[in-house]
């Protein structure tokens, strides 16, 4: 695990969450004993996974000192404003943007309406908080952090992307979940934008895990909540990230200098 945390991290995250989603995809099929009820319980190890991989990899290639360097930067909230605003408004924008996409597709307009009350869109939000910091955890908390530190940032969120998109594979296969009747590659292309995206957040808020945390809540909020299509979301993702890349470049905000939080 010392010479390969990497690695280690990905094959122990993609094992346990892979393992917590098998029973889900058994189980839609009507395959028994797993649809069961009690199966569900797979899925706090699907999402736990990229967490629990992290603290395992942290722990033995590195001890107390990577346990402690990988969590803390959960607690850093002094950052600029700018990056909080980013992160909660931002998914808004994004949404906003998948809407007149789709509207163009479409000939027509609707308005970017919400499903929900404004405390119903709160309590999501909170929700997802505490459902997305696992994968903050492993995605950028230890795989990004440790990439970038050997590869150009850019180079490093692709990778990130690819393997994120590679991790939710699974959940194409559960009947009836949101992205069983979509197409992968182009759901996988909108993931690697995003992964950009998240990089930025990353190193433009110096190392932050609870920007991203917000940012990867407020997407899955707005996106629960906004009703737009996978390809306009795709599309306007890809737009947004080839702006921050003209904009920023491909360090992504990255700082080797920059001191520890």
């Amino acid at each position: 695990m010392k010479k390969h945390p990497v690695l280690f991290f990905y094959i122990l995250a993609f094992g346990l969450s892979w393992l917590g989603w098998a029973p889900q995809v058994a189980g839609s099929r009507g395959i028994a004993p797993f649809d069961h009820p009690a199966f569900a319980l797979g899925l706090l190890l699907a999402a736990l996974g990229p967490a629990i991989a992290a603290l395992i990899v942290a722990g033995a290639s590195e001890g107390r000192a990577g346990l402690k360097a990988l969590l803390a930067p959960l607690l850093a909230w002094r950052v600029h404003p700018a990056w909080y605003l980013l992160a909660l408004v931002g998914p808004v924008a994004l949404f906003a943007g998948a809407t007149l996409i789709d509207a163009a597709r479409s000939g027509s307009y609707a308005g970017f309406k919400t499903l929900v009350p404004w405390y119903g869109i709160l309590t999501a939000l909170l929700t997802n908080l505490l459902l997305n910091v696992w994968e903050e955890i492993g995605w950028r908390g230890f795989a990004q952090q440790r990439l970038q530190a050997r590869l150009q940032p850019l180079a490093a969120a692709t990778l990130v992307g690819l393997l994120w998109g590679l991790w939710h594979l699974p959940l194409f296969f559960v009947r009836g979940h949101p992205f069983a009747g979509e197409p992968y590659l182009p759901w996988l292309l909108g993931i690697v934008a995003e992964a950009i995206l998240y990089a930025w957040l990353y190193n433009g808020a110096r190392g932050s895990l609870l920007i991203v945390t917000l940012f990867h809540a407020a997407i899955n909020t707005v996106g629960g909540v906004a009703g737009a299509s996978y390809l306009g979301v795709t599309v306007a993702a890809c737009v947004a990230a080839a702006a921050v890349v003209v904009l920023v470049g491909r360090s992504l905000a990255y700082q080797r200098s920059a001191p520890p939080l």
